[in-house]
């Protein structure tokens, strides 16, 4: 545990996360967990209630929230429900799993067979027979998933990651993405935050960007995994190219609501980062800069930042984890489950922690500097352009500081790779630069009065092959900052908004106010002039995504940023 967070936050020898996701515990034949056989009781294999129940306490105590996977589409064959149920067409749980008399003929999502027969009678499983889907549809059923919701949350659970969300509830042929899914996860929102004010909701919806983002809305999940965005990361990484990366990092944060999405590299189901990279540690690293500095939360699986390997048969994704070069790498003195990996003897805890250049070493100044800086915790995204095609800078601004990511994914070093930042809502003055890895103050940065700059380089810096340099652009030590004058109070409504949007100033205008509307690029789209204290402006013509308003009266400008979301 005190590896994960010592829970003294003065020290950097920790991971320093913040969470921890258990994958399934509760009772289980498998080795997996994901056929429960019993939704109240936690799998033997790992330990008693007891047992759990103090690991749950000695997260808590240092500062770690713990999740864990919530199973709901489906359950064992062995459990008591669906023995039952299979018994015969008449007993009390018939209907919590989703029968018929004649085989449907149903092909799965990806060709497979998806009814089983079983007492002459043919049952639905998406996965496989050993685990039939529950049906949703059966009010006994969704209000004992909905009591058991709430036994974890009471227990001290701090929220629930969904497995397969997408196929809960299955209308005639479409299996995946129905409305009645939706219904589900807004009702689950429900139960959970009423049980718990402060639970958390990720859920897994292994589809495009598009398809996720629903999942999202209207109050059902606080985020889902951005499976997209992890391909691009690495595709563009192991690429040398940050074109699709680029372009997918934009589309998510102008479909997805702000920051409801959870960005990762490779998870459990999928080969390790390690394999995927081809063992190029310089890429690996890279990649983890990039998708922890990124909008969302970000999930990091155990072993990535030892560079576990793991590819092939999901087991294999799945094995030890590599503490010491020692026997069995640390991880037990008897047999373990699983064959450790070849490279535990190099890429392992203790090994990595004495190397101050490690991957290791790399993931824990990475996460702690994403812990002390707000703007990459809760900052907005914003596109930043350069003057070469193998770098790849973006920004995440956070009232009136912003920290700037320039990565370079090229095979050379490049000198004094230079950025631009078209538009942003920070004040106009000059601002302190500080290179966050490093420590290295980079001089400063004069922003216009459209929270812009162009063109700026650090003197004499050089940006190596796959190295990403984490730029603070802070208030401290500044000068000429526009917010020394009186401040424009400027307020947008909605915001974001489908419809028309409202700016309204805090006091009657003694002079004309000027509002001009820029999208993420910097180019001006409209610019309008009014007396008074309100202006509305319809967005119906304007695509989703973020856009800035600079509004600016007599010598006084300020600039707000408007999300537009039809």
């Amino acid at each position: 545990m005190d590896y994960l967070n010592d829970g003294n936050p003065t020290t950097t020898t920790d991971l320093g996360i913040t969470g921890i996701w258990l994958m399934p515990m509760m009772e289980s034949p498998s080795y997996h967990g994901y056929d429960v056989t019993n939704y109240y009781a936690t799998e033997s294999d790992y330990g008693t209630m007891a047992e759990f129940e103090e690991f749950l306490a000695a997260a808590h105590a240092r500062g770690i929230k713990v999740i864990i996977d919530f199973v709901m589409n489906h359950s064992s064959d062995q459990h008591p429900w669906f023995q039952q149920s299979a018994s015969n067409n008449t007993n009390a749980y018939r209907d919590w799993y989703v029968w018929s008399n004649s085989n449907p003929g149903t092909v799965g999502p990806w060709g497979q067979n998806v009814w089983h027969q079983k007492n002459g009678s043919y049952y639905y499983g998406i996965f496989y027979s050993g685990m039939p889907d529950l049906n949703w549809s059966s009010p006994q059923l969704k209000n004992t998933m909905w009591d058991i919701t709430r036994f974890w949350l009471d227990k001290g659970v701090d929220g629930y990651r969904i497995d397969a969300v997408k196929y809960l509830d299955e209308d005639g042929s479409q299996l995946e993405n129905t409305p009645e899914t939706f219904n589900i996860l807004h009702e689950f929102n429900q139960v959970a935050k009423q049980a718990k004010a402060s639970a958390f909701t990720v859920g897994e919806a292994w589809s495009n960007t598009s398809s996720v983002v629903p999942y999202v809305q209207n109050d059902r999940l606080d985020v889902c995994f951005e499976f997209d965005l992890a391909l691009s990361i690495i595709n563009s990484v192991k690429s040398n190219n940050p074109a699709s990366l680029k372009n997918q990092l934009n589309l998510v944060n102008r479909l997805y609501p702000r920051l409801q999405y959870a960005t990762f590299l490779t998870n459990h189901d999928q080969n390790r980062i390690m394999d995927e990279l081809g063992g190029n540690l310089a890429q690996m690293k890279q990649a983890a800069s990039l998708y922890l500095t990124m909008p969302g939360v970000p999930f990091l699986y155990y072993g990535e930042e030892v560079g576990m390997q793991g590819s092939g048969v999901d087991e294999d994704k799945r094995k030890p984890m590599q503490w010491t070069p020692g026997a069995k790498a640390g991880f037990t003195t008897g047999t373990p489950w699983r064959a450790l990996n070849p490279n535990f003897a190099q890429f392992n805890v203790q090994t990595l922690a004495a190397d101050p250049g490690s991957l290791l070493n790399h993931y824990k100044k990475l996460i702690h500097i994403r812990n002390a800086q707000p703007a990459l915790r809760k900052g907005y995204h914003t596109e930043l352009t350069t003057g070469n095609t193998s770098i790849f800078s973006y920004g995440r601004v956070y009232e009136q500081e912003a920290v700037i990511m320039v990565s370079n994914f090229g095979s050379d070093a490049i000198s004094g790779p230079s950025v631009s930042l078209p538009v942003s809502t920070l004040s106009a003055g000059t601002y302190k630069v500080t290179e966050l890895y490093t420590g290295t103050v980079m001089g400063t940065v004069t922003l216009n009065a459209q929270g812009a700059f162009s063109n700026w380089s650090p003197s004499a810096s050089s940006l190596g092959a796959n190295q990403t340099w984490i730029v603070l652009v802070s208030k401290e030590t500044t000068t000429g900052l526009a917010d020394e004058k009186p401040a424009l109070a400027v307020q947008l409504y909605p915001n974001p908004t489908a419809d028309k949007v409202t700016v309204t100033l805090g006091d009657k205008a003694s002079h004309t106010t000027t509002i001009q509307l820029f999208d993420m690029t910097g180019r001006m789209l409209s610019k309008v002039q009014f007396k008074g204290t309100s202006y509305s402006f319809d967005t119906q013509p304007l695509a989703n995504g973020t856009y800035f308003v600079k509004v600016s009266s007599g010598d006084v400008t300020t600039v707000k940023r408007l999300v537009v979301a039809h």
